[in-house]
């Protein structure tokens, strides 16, 4: 009798494998809903706690979403995105460097950042530009450089500016080196935007009409594109920032201090390591950073950890590789580690 169960029971497992993987639920979807029931499970008080963080945080990036999208789907229904492309397509170096000073002033953070990215990307701008401005607008704007001074002092926030500035301009110039190169080709995964190459060539020119709603055709155009592209970054960003919620619950406030401890090179390379895949908001980290200053992290640590948290982090990144190919999600983590470490190891020396 029990050898005839057992390959019975074995049969129906698998074909109850076959009707779960058959099933018509998309894997991000399934993967929150595993969060949010382990949180269930396992540690109930800290279910609320995440879900307000989600809603908190979505509705902070709602706005930018919706702009993003709306523009992206307004930009491809009436061609407009054809004549985007083509402003950000003049001389690469004078594209890169407006691009990271752009980006030194606007007040995205890691995550936030992503859908306009998505946006500029799906238009049809080049890699390079986008690329300076991906890295330099989460660091510095305004209302920062104002909060930074008066928590790490104006030389702080001055060369955080700077920084801020020159790891975009040199992201940029990466970008187009790889780019030019060939290593780089098609920049967005098929399915986002309109196609996989949609970041990383100029379109063909093509009229374009503004009042796109007059032709039913466009029309039909701009709400696929709207309702593709809104329902794909929406699932990732708030599997982003279930998972934010959750670096912000359980990893110890004082673990960069525990890891980079001490001064020289190793500090900073450990800070940066750890302030890469890190949750930091950029205003919550000030007082942070300074606290672990004032328990002995060096000044080249504390710079490459602010840095490196405020750049990327492990949501940003999961969305990052949510719209963009290998390549350039290697390119990214690539070029925000070497720009984290060096600005940490400058700044300490120039402290030093």
């Amino acid at each position: 009798m029990k050898t005839l169960t057992t390959p019975l029971a074995a049969n129906r497992a698998h074909r109850l494998i076959q009707h779960i993987q058959a099933l018509p639920v998309d894997r991000v979807w399934l993967v929150i809903g595993l969060v949010l029931l382990a949180l269930a499970a396992l540690d109930r008080s800290q279910l609320p706690a995440t879900l307000t963080f989600i809603g908190r945080a979505s509705w902070n990036t709602f706005g930018f979403l919706l702009l993003s999208v709306g523009l992206t789907a307004y930009a491809k229904a009436s061609g407009v995105d054809n004549l985007i492309s083509r402003a950000f397509s003049g001389p690469p170096l004078l594209a890169v460097v407006s691009a990271a000073l752009m980006g030194a002033l606007s007040p995205f953070c890691s995550c936030g950042v992503i859908p306009i990215i998505v946006a500029l990307l799906a238009m049809g701008v080049p890699l390079a530009p986008v690329m300076a401005f991906w890295l330099a607008s989460p660091l510095m704007d305004p209302s920062m450089f104002v909060m930074t001074s008066a928590t790490l002092g104006l030389e702080f926030a001055v060369a955080k500016t700077v920084i801020a500035i020159g790891i975009g301009l040199a992201g940029g110039l990466g970008a187009y080196v790889l780019t030019r190169q060939g290593w780089i080709t098609d920049v967005l995964k098929e399915g986002v935007g309109n196609g996989g190459c949609a970041g990383s060539k100029i379109r063909s020119p093509k009229a374009v009409v503004w009042a796109f709603w007059k032709e039913p055709a466009r029309v039909s155009t701009a709400l696929a594109s709207f309702k593709t592209n809104a329902l794909f970054l929406v699932k990732w960003l708030l599997l982003a920032f279930a998972l934010e919620s959750l670096m912000v619950a359980y990893l110890p406030r004082d673990l960069i201090a525990q890891v980079a401890g001490g001064t020289g090179f190793l500090p900073v390379l450990l800070a940066t390591l750890v302030g890469i895949p890190s949750y930091l908001n950029g205003y919550a980290a000030l007082p942070l950073v300074s606290g672990l200053m004032e328990q002995g992290l060096s000044q080249g640590a504390s710079m490459a950890f602010l840095v490196a948290g405020g750049v990327t982090s492990l949501p940003a990144a999961m969305a990052v590789w949510a719209v963009a190919r290998g390549r350039v999600f290697a390119a990214y983590l690539g070029l925000a580690f070497i720009g984290a470490l060096t600005s940490g190891v400058l700044f300490g020396l120039w402290k030093g």
